[in-house]
């Protein structure tokens, strides 16, 4: 079963990586742009064939080695 876990800047966390794309894009001509901010998606595929354990199994994973529990937020959602 394929998963993807979807890791944010909490919010009020700086988050330098999405200010200088939103930078870049205005350089570029981009007008309008609000703020920006930038993540990580992770696809998983997992032996799993029950997708509400499939998704307690990558919340799991998620919590202990994918996100900064302190600083990012993630979600988890089939693929």
């Amino acid at each position: 079963m394929k998963l993807r876990v979807t890791v944010m800047p909490k919010n009020g966390v700086l988050d330098p990586q999405g200010k200088a794309i939103g930078h870049a894009l205005g350089t570029l001509g981009f007008a309008g742009v609000g703020e920006v901010r930038a993540g990580k998606v992770i696809e998983l595929e997992l032996a799993e064939t029950d997708p509400e354990a499939a998704k307690r199994q990558a919340g799991e994973m998620a919590r202990r080695l994918l996100a900064n529990m302190v600083i990012e937020s993630f979600s988890v959602e089939l693929a």
